[in-house]
C-alpha cells in the first residue's frame, strides 16, 4: 500500500491538537492571519517554537518579509475565527476577520481574548515538502492576563492592556481539533501530568 494523501491525513487526524491563528504584518502594519494547528514548542533555553505554513498560503510571503509572527491560541468560543482565517475570503484578506487585536513586542497582532499568545522573531526557515517550517525565538508571551517579555525594552512597543491582578482566563477552555472536526474538551476529568511527579522535561 502506498502512502496516499487522504490516508496520511486520516492517520494524522488521530492526534488531537489545539487550534491557533498565526498572525504577522504586511507593509504599513496591515495585519495578516491564517489558521494553523502545526505548531509546537522546540526549546526552553532559548525559548523556541515552530510553525508550518503551506507553500500556497497567502500569508507565507508576508511572514518571510516581516520576519515575525504571533501564535494566538484560540478558546472554544473562537471557532468562527478559526474558520474565517482558514478560508480565502474578502472578510479575511481585507478585514482581518473583524478581529480586534493589540501588539506585544514585534508588532504582530495579538488577538483579543485568546487563551494564550506567543510573539516571536524568525531565526530559521527550513523546507518541509509542501510546507515551510519557521523557527521562531519567543520575545513575548502571555496567558491568564499576565505577559512576559524577553527584553524589558520591548514593553514600550506593547499596546496590551496592563495586568491588574484580577483578570483571569481560568474559565476559558481551548478549542481542540480531532479527526477533522472541532472539539470541546470536557472539564469533568483531569489529572496531573508526570511532570508533577518526576523532575524531567515533560511538556
Amino acid at each position: 500500500m502506498t502512502i496516499e494523501k487522504d490516508f496520511f491525513r486520516q492517520v494524522m487526524g488521530q492526534f488531537a491538537t489545539g487550534v491557533t491563528v498565526v498572525t504577522t504584518c504586511m507593509e504599513k502594519g496591515r495585519p495578516v492571519g491564517l489558521t494553523v494547528n502545526a505548531f509546537c514548542s522546540v526549546s526552553l533555553d532559548p525559548p523556541l517554537v515552530l510553525i508550518c505554513v503551506d507553500l500556497r498560503s497567502h500569508a507565507l510571503a508576508h511572514i518571510r518579509e516581516s520576519g515575525i509572527f504571533a501564535v494566538n491560541i484560540l478558546t472554544n468560543r473562537q471557532e468562527q475565527l478559526s474558520r474565517c482565517f482558514a478560508t480565502p475570503s474578502e472578510e479575511r484578506y481585507e478585514n482581518f476577520c473583524h478581529a480586534r487585536y493589540s501588539v506585544a513586542a514585534t508588532g504582530a497582532p495579538v488577538i483579543d481574548d485568546v487563551l494564550a499568545f506567543i510573539d516571536a522573531r524568525i531565526v530559521a526557515e527550513y523546507p518541509g515538502g509542501d510546507h515551510v517550517i519557521f523557527l521562531g525565538e519567543v520575545v513575548a508571551m502571555g496567558t491568564n492576563g499576565q505577559v512576559a517579555f524577553a527584553n524589558e525594552d520591548d514593553k514600550g512597543d506593547s499596546t496590551l492592556a496592563e495586568y491588574d491582578g484580577k483578570t483571569t482566563t481560568r474559565k476559558k477552555a481551548p478549542l481542540a481539533y480531532y479527526r477533522a472536526q472541532y472539539r470541546h474538551i470536557a472539564s469533568d476529568y483531569s489529572k496531573p501530568s508526570l511532570a508533577a511527579y518526576y523532575d524531567e522535561d515533560f511538556e
